[in-house]
């Protein structure tokens, strides 16, 4: 089975050459490629993250970054600096883009990838130095972006993943600062709760 991940620095994570799937970074699907390639199966993991990918960049590079390299499982998590750009430089991308690019996404891979299964994550995030901010800014726009990223996964019949109902069931129990580094970057900790909580859904 091939895994590819995709998605913006919360997926890339420090990976070292961003030419080549095989680069995996230090966050979540490092995590994941430990877990799915420990066992008797022939995995295959591949990262294509990309730090300060809005959805829109998704498109511009998906035939070379997903439809080409052919994934079994695909999974995207996208949304954050589609707010987030918006708010430093005013080149977010708005709620109605953000969904039909997002649409376009899945129609192609689906035309091009019938037997793919896909996972959308919806984007999260939590109190922290930069959310804090502005951060009914962050909280109604990335929960906006989330909602739809929902509703694609429902229109097209694919899986959905809340990261947003993990991270705070997991702060009834740790602060934000355990699980992001400044309100929308993981930690060790928040990495390994993603991975967590996509190989719970993979194995339903």
């Amino acid at each position: 089975m091939r895994y590819l991940f995709q998605g913006d620095s919360v997926t890339d994570c420090g990976r070292s050459d961003r030419s080549d799937p095989f680069a995996m970074g230090m966050g979540y699907p490092r995590f994941l490629e430990a877990e799915l390639t420990s066992g008797p199966e022939e995995n295959e993991v591949m990262n294509c993250g990309i730090s300060g990918n809005r959805v829109v960049d998704l498109l511009a590079r998906w035939k070379k970054d997903c439809l080409n390299l052919k994934p079994d499982v695909l999974t995207i998590l996208i949304g954050v600096n589609d707010v987030w750009h918006e708010y430093e430089s005013k080149n977010g991308v708005d709620p109605d883009l953000f969904e039909e690019v997002y649409r376009i996404l899945i129609r192609e891979t689906k035309a091009a990838l019938p037997d793919t299964r896909i996972i959308l994550m919806g984007g999260y995030v939590t109190h922290g130095t930069v959310t804090d901010a502005a951060w009914e800014y962050f909280d109604s726009g990335v929960r906006i972006r989330r909602e739809r990223t929902r509703r694609v996964a429902e229109e097209f019949g694919v899986e959905f993943i809340d990261l947003q109902k993990a991270f705070g069931d997991a702060q009834k129990e740790l602060p934000a600062r355990r699980l992001t580094a400044d309100g929308v970057h993981p930690t060790a900790a928040g990495h390994r709760l993603i991975a967590k909580t996509w190989m719970e859904n993979l194995k339903k």
